[in-house]
């Protein structure tokens, strides 16, 4: 009763004050629990300071493990003073193996921090919470009226924001997932959601292609996010290729009519019907008259399979699956579901083994799964990324498709170079002697700026030439080695015409849309997009043409495995068509190809279709689906399956 309890706290403050701060309360003589006022232990001689919310975080130092001030790893030359994004230790290929930080065994936090429970969990435990399971966690929680009165606010503020982040498709995504791992299209979608809970006003919020990585289900999801963010009073700018985005827009203004020096023109403004109606528009006519699929002739079944079994990495639900080989298969599904970590983690990273072994051919004990069947059909395996091609200015599409050496070897033969005794070496901007030796042969020089960033600027001897003039006075047809380095693509594909090793590859960088860039284009100034698309032109200029035997019979010697990650990233829907060609003439090589991939028209062309779902995160890693387009289209269980219905009108 009231009396009672009033008794009680009485005695304990006494205690407290004849104890000094410490007092031991007990039911029975072997059941004693010691409190302390001033966060400290007499049994241990240890104190605490009192509890502070830079406790609970892992960018302060107050509540950071000591030994991995909070990265969760272990990072080698990393320290306190550092943010993480120091060249120092970032370009270190040891950082790789950065393995989970012995003390914390990756929670970030300082052992004090992860000693306060709250309903029995530390906050730790909360965040390894994914959004939908916190959303769920905390929308049912039973808070007493003291609890109640103090987390009301920031109750209601934390189920706003996860509510934020299901709008916006990352219902998957775990609390503490560090941001290194996040995709640039979820790194973008993070920020969209926290600009949901701002409440602005007459805010212009501008996106770059915000539907990278997005599923056309979670691609609705984010065009209903951005109307909200409209029918608050704000404007919308959206960088886009995906044809929903487009038409979706009030407004659109087309830019072109090509790429790089080609393009740069407004060729269209107004409604979707105004655009469509534009002849000059590349994009309005791809929307008035959408591919009609599928564009080549089904292939059928196929010889060879590659079976994983059991693939029980991240979220992957012990699957077991089989990848038709020397066809074109598609990985598809929703964010999160698990198509990069079966393709990449445990395909790629279990058969990358094949490149090194010539003779004695063995993957091992796989990872990721108990077994893998069917691998010895494949000869090498090669992921085609985004990564640039190159780091330095020297490198550049010439030099990386490996045509630049033909090109040297051609002006080597002119008479003039005979006559002066110019080797091929002497048109290399590698070496000296050519070179122009202000620039070093990149063609641009750095200038260091006191407190700002530094400048480059052309070198002001060659000119951005490369080469010097002795180098420079000599001609093939009219032109320096330094104009052909700043011939566009679609200029040396006729200038070339008669020397098949360098009109071959020319034509190849043509077919996928590259006809824009430059010979010398320095590799650091390529998109992603642009880099992939070299790689995959690289690899069809060293493929070589299926043999027959006298009966017709294919001979198939070779077959690369090609992994590609959504290659559609920063295509128009006109470069997607040509990707699509370039994809079927590798497999028509007598090559595999696997494309995780969202984009429909890429879907509806693949020989075997395997729909991953059905959600993402834990709600997924499982195969939903498998077939041919047809087959996916009319599947109930698959989330892609109605939208590729839509497409091809199944």
């Amino acid at each position: 009763d009231v009396k009672r309890e009033k008794e009680l706290i009485a005695l304990i403050k006494r205690a407290i004050e004849f104890g000094s701060g410490v007092v031991k309360v007990s039911s029975s003589p072997k059941n004693e629990t010691l409190f302390s006022t001033s966060r400290a232990c007499s049994s241990c001689q240890r104190s605490f300071p009192e509890l502070d919310p830079r406790m609970f975080s892992y960018n302060s130092k107050h509540g950071w493990c000591p030994d991995c001030y909070g990265t969760g790893q272990y990072l080698i030359d990393f320290d306190e003073e550092q943010s993480g994004e120091e060249a120092s230790w970032r370009n270190n290929d040891e950082q790789d193996d950065s393995a989970l930080c012995d003390s914390c065994e990756g929670l970030r936090l300082r052992p004090e921090s992860l000693s306060v429970y709250f309903k029995d969990w530390n906050i730790a435990e909360f965040a390894q919470l994914s959004v939908s399971d916190a959303s769920k966690r905390f929308g049912s929680m039973k808070l007493n009226e003291r609890e109640t009165l103090i987390a009301r606010d920031s109750l209601n503020e934390l189920t706003a924001r996860l509510h934020f982040l299901e709008e916006v498709g990352l219902s998957y995504l775990t609390l503490d997932r560090s941001a290194p791992t996040l995709s640039g299209g979820e790194a973008q979608r993070i920020r969209l959601a926290a600009q949901l809970g701002s409440n602005l006003r007459g805010v212009c919020y501008i996106l770059d292609e915000p539907t990278i990585g997005l599923h056309p289900r979670d691609n609705r999801m984010l065009l209903k996010t951005l109307d909200q963010l409209r029918k608050k009073g704000n404007t919308i700018v959206v960088v886009e290729h995906d044809e929903e985005t487009i038409m979706s827009a009030e407004h659109v203004i087309d830019i072109g009519p090509g790429a790089g020096v080609r393009g740069g023109e407004v060729i269209a403004t107004g409604t979707i019907k105004q655009i469509k109606s534009n002849k000059a528009s590349v994009t309005g006519q791809m929307l008035a008259q959408p591919l009609k699929h599928p564009l080549y002739k089904p292939r059928g079944k196929a010889e060879n399979t590659l079976k994983i079994i059991n693939a029980n990495q991240h979220n992957l639900k012990s699957v077991t699956v089989e990848l038709p080989l020397r066809q074109l298969v598609c990985v598809s599904g929703v964010s999160g579901s698990g198509k990069s970590t079966l393709i990449r983690s445990v395909v790629h990273d279990n058969l990358r083994v094949l490149n090194s072994q010539k003779r004695k051919r063995s993957i091992g004990k796989p990872k990721g799964c108990k077994a893998i069947e069917g691998w010895e059909a494949v000869t090498r395996v090669l992921e085609v990324d985004q990564t640039p091609i190159g780091k330095t200015p020297r490198s550049c599409p010439a030099t990386y498709i490996g045509f630049w050496d033909n090109i040297r070897r051609l002006f080597a033969d002119t008479t003039e170079a005979r006559i002066r005794g110019y080797s091929a070496g002497r048109f290399s901007f590698n070496v000296a002697g050519g070179r122009c030796a202000e620039c070093d042969g990149q063609g641009m020089k750095r200038i260091e700026m006191n407190f700002l960033p530094d400048v480059k600027v052309p070198c002001d001897v060659c000119n951005g030439a490369r080469f010097n003039s002795e180098t420079l006075s000599v001609l093939y047809k009219d032109k320096s080695i330094g104009d052909v380095l700043n011939m566009n693509v679609d200029d040396a594909v006729s200038f070339f015409a008669a020397h098949d090793s360098l009109h071959h590859p020319l034509k190849l960088l043509q077919d996928v849309g590259l006809g824009y860039l430059t010979l010398g284009q320095q590799s650091p100034t390529l998109s992603g997009g642009e880099a992939q698309r070299i790689k995959l032109v690289s690899e069809l200029a060293k493929a070589k043409p299926v043999l027959q035997d006298s009966s017709g019979k294919s001979i198939l010697k070779q077959n690369t495995l090609y992994i590609l990650d959504e290659p559609t990233v920063g295509l128009h829907m006109a470069d997607v068509e040509k990707l699509i060609h370039v994809l079927h003439r590798l497999v028509n090589a007598g090559n595999s190809v696997f494309v995780i991939e969202h984009n429909l028209d890429v879907m509806a062309e693949a020989d075997w279709i395997i729909d991953m779902g059905p959600e993402g995160g834990d709600g997924g890693g499982k195969v939903v689906a498998k077939g041919p387009p047809a087959k996916i289209a009319a599947s109930k269980r698959s989330r892609t399956g109605a939208f590729l219905a839509d497409l091809t009108g199944s």
